[in-house]
Parts: structure tokens; sequence; C-alpha cells
């Protein structure tokens, strides 16, 4: 269909990398996040230079767009869409926690293949179905999976509970994507699991996202749930189901926001935990609330203070020796304290052992007891404890320095 001849010539990025690129005045590269290879080489290219490239993507956060791109316009932040109404409310509910220690990360997100033999475990495909069923109102819905074994395990689970389900992974055909598309519309179909598919570009009538494959990826989180933000009639709001506790490492989508451009070489963004204040669980009904929201707007309920001290009649005894650190606290309290190291390794990208050393550290004891137990967001007062150990540190290497030049 080319005709040289009109003034707009659109093509896809495949096309391009495969044929002549034509004479144009401008240049605008959409889902500019998404960097193939052509794009540094066509936009260096002398006979280009003067010409201006303008990229669009609602998640322009890729590493080294700093070094082709000029300046960063927001145009809106989601939160602004939501508030004008040109994208959906949304509610999140984080039913289920996998124990994601001992997956590695791999060029800044989870391994694959570690992550796959996390979340393609017979009890968790099950309560992410029976979730479904419990709360998600029949709704049309995106599932995302981790790879193509846990998509269909999902899919199966899903059609086992009597849920017509379709499965579309990147070598569906495209006719087979079609029809998917009109059963899901038509209602037909319910929920259509799939790997890496409809992340990007997809405008489907999608009112609830299933999220089961964690990510540690702010922008492969931003667009899965993109997909189920879009408005259409008679649409309240999207309902989230997070079986991966990715809102608790990341946060909301809508507390997401950079205001410059990575240049590839002094990473431009903000650290996660210093900048955005995690969502809480409502421990009734698993409900995400905003951090400091007392009452669950979901559920009604409300955490009171309980004055856990008992007053009885005691002895003073004399004090003969110093007690080791790990005695001065409680095993719920070494529990908790190193859950709290192990999200804050998770959300750093450190390993496990950096965890057991930190432990180690302030207790003087090593955390052989609590190896499995869950990693949990870190509260301010642990946050302070690992920045304390940080200036200590770098005090004593200044120190050490300082020594050794003398």
């Amino acid at each position: 269909m080319t005709d040289w001849s009109r003034p707009v010539q659109v093509a896809s990025v495949q096309t391009l990398q495969r044929r002549s690129i034509p004479e144009a005045d401008l240049v605008l590269i959409d889902e500019c996040h998404r960097w193939f290879e052509l794009y540094p080489k066509w936009m260096t290219d002398p006979a280009w230079q003067s010409r201006p490239f303008i990229g669009l993507s609602a998640t322009p956060w890729t590493r080294g767009l700093g070094q082709y791109f000029d300046d960063l316009i927001i145009a809106a932040t989601p939160q602004d869409l939501i508030a004008e109404g040109y994208l959906s409310p949304f509610r999140v509910f984080a039913p289920s926690h996998p124990d994601l220690t001992g997956v590695r990360t791999v060029a800044g997100d989870y391994h694959e293949g570690d992550l796959s033999g996390v979340m393609n475990n017979a009890p968790l495909v099950a309560d992410i179905v029976d979730t479904w069923l419990q709360r998600a109102e029949n709704r049309s819905t995106f599932c995302f999976a981790v790879d193509r074994a846990h998509a269909k395990h999902l899919q199966a689970k899903f059609a086992d509970a009597g849920v017509s389900t379709g499965y579309i992974d990147a070598y569906t055909p495209i006719s087979e994507r079609c029809a998917i598309e009109r059963k899901f519309h038509d209602g037909d179909i319910r929920v259509v699991c799939n790997v890496a598919c409809l992340t990007t570009g997809i405008d489907w009538d999608v009112r609830c996202i299933v999220l089961a494959r964690p990510t540690k990826s702010e922008i492969l989180f931003v667009q899965i749930i993109g997909r189920g933000l879009r408005t259409a009639e008679a649409k309240e709001d999207c309902l989230i189901l997070d079986h991966s506790d990715t809102h608790l490492r990341l946060g909301f989508v809508t507390d997401i926001h950079h205001d410059v451009l990575d240049d590839g070489c002094t990473r431009a963004r903000a650290k996660a935990f210093d900048r955005i204040r995690l969502p809480k669980e409502c421990p009734q009904c698993t409900f995400l609330k905003p951090p400091r929201t007392p009452k669950c707007p979901a559920c009604g309920f409300k955490a009171e203070a309980i004055d856990k001290i008992e007053i009885v009649d005691g002895e003073l005894v004399e004090i003969t020796g110093r007690k080791k650190r790990g005695d001065t606290a409680s095993k719920d309290e070494q529990v908790a304290f190193y859950a709290q190291l192990m999200g804050y390794a998770q959300g750093r990208g450190y390993s496990n052992g950096w965890a057991a050393h930190k432990f180690r550290e302030k207790f003087d004891v090593w955390p052989n007891d609590y190896k499995n137990v869950p990693a949990m967001q870190p509260t301010p007062k642990v946050l302070s404890w690992i920045k304390s150990r940080q200036i200590a540190w770098a005090k004593s290497k200044q120190r050490h320095a300082q020594q050794t030049t003398a």
C-alpha cells in the first residue's frame, strides 16, 4: 500500500528496518520505550540530524533514552487522566504472596525460568482461579502469566471451573487472535491468558487484570495495568487482582513518576523506596489501600491499637553480664526484621546473603531458622537502621583512607 505522494507515511519499525526510509520533515516514533537497533542509527545519521524526532510513550523510562532525546514533556500523569475521566479508576486486591526467595535477577527483572518454577504451582494457580470467581464479578479479564506453560496451566484451570478462557502467545496466528478478540467483546470469552502479548497497544474492553507475573520493571508493570485503564461504556472501574506482590514492591501505577530521561550513564530515576509510599494490605479483605489510610475503603475494617502491656508483680534482680544483641528481641520481632531486610534486598536487586549479613550485624546470630519467611516492605524504622549502617560503613572507609594516606 505504499504511496509516496501522500504527505504522511505510517510504517512499522520492522518494515523500516527492511526497506529504504522515505524522506520526511518530522519523525514520530510511537511506543518509543521499545527501543530498536534502527533508532539510534537513524537518529544519528548525518542526513537526519537536522530533522526533529518526537518519541511517544506512556512509560518513557528506558535506559539510555536521554542520549537521543533532548527533553521529556509530560502532558499528563495517569492520576491526571483518571481525575479528568480519560482513564478508568481502579481497585487492587493482593490475595496471595508468592515466595520469591532464590529467584534470580537478570537484566533488572526476575529470571523467567526461576519465576515460572515459583508461580506455576498448583496451589497458587488454584488460588488465582478461586479469587477470580469470588471477586471478579464475571468481568472481561486479561490474565498475565510468566511463560507458555504457566499460561496454559491457568487456562486449563479456568476452563475446569467453567470459565470460557482464551489463550494468546507469540505464536498465536493473527486470525486466531482476531477471533479471540471478537469472542472477548461478545462475552463468549471472559478471560484471556497470555504471555507478554497484550501489554502494549491493545485497546480492548478490559475490566479486570489478573497479575500472575511478578516483575521489577516499572515499564512492564505500568503497561500491563494500563490495559485495564481504558474507559468503556458503563465501566465504573478496573479490578486488579495482584497475585505477584508487584504493587507492594513498586506502589500504585499512579505513584510511579519520572520527570527526567535516563541518559544511560547516571541513573536519573529516584529510588523507589525513598520516593514512593507503598500501599498497605487490609488484613481483613486483602484490598490494597493507600498509605496512611486507617480505614479500608473496601470492607471498612480499621485496625485498632491494642495495649499488650500486662502489669504483674515482679522482683528486681541484679544484671550480672551483657546479653547478646540477639537476645534483646523476641522471635517474632527478629522474623519481622529479617522479612523486611529481604524486602529491601529484593527491591534493590541484592542477594539473599546481604539480608542475612545485616541480620547478623543487628542480632549477632545468623537467621538460619527464618530462611523461608516471605519478604515484607521495610518500615521507616528499618529503613532508618539500614541507612545508619550505610553511613557508618562509609565513614569507616573514609577513616581507613585517611589513615592509609597518612
